[in-house]
């Protein structure tokens, strides 16, 4: 059974750092790309940040999170981490990692990913 769990979620102040991790049951991130998506209350869930089987990656220009957050896989535990530095209130949402079985793609369109995880949540307050 294909599972993801997200972790590493909480609350956080303006400026502040997170590390998402999430971790694959059943199968090995390996061979899959994974993506991070978000979804803050009211609005779509948009794309973060992806990371291809061959380590090819793909991180949004919104919200300068190319220049914030940064995506990696540790193939030996089989996880993958979005780490968040200089958090903004923007960012807060739901954070929720994504997998599907590729070779070398890696996009942020949520259709394309079939497996997901239940997703961690993100507060970023003062």
């Amino acid at each position: 059974q294909v599972q993801l769990v997200e972790s590493g979620g909480g609350l956080v102040q303006p400026g502040g750092s997170l590390r998402l991790s999430c971790e694959a049951f059943g199968f090995t991130l390996e061979y899959y790309a994974i993506g991070w998506f978000r979804q803050a209350p009211g609005k779509e869930r948009e794309g973060v940040s992806c990371i291809s089987s061959e380590d090819a990656i793909y991180t949004t220009n919104q919200d300068s999170v190319k220049d914030r957050f940064t995506i990696s896989r540790d193939n030996t535990r089989n996880v993958v981490y979005l780490q968040m530095n200089n958090l903004k209130p923007e960012d807060q949402g739901v954070y929720y990692c994504a997998a599907e079985f590729t070779s070398s793609w890696c996009g942020l369109d949520s259709a394309d990913f079939s497996s997901w995880g239940q997703g961690t949540q993100v507060t970023v307050s003062s």
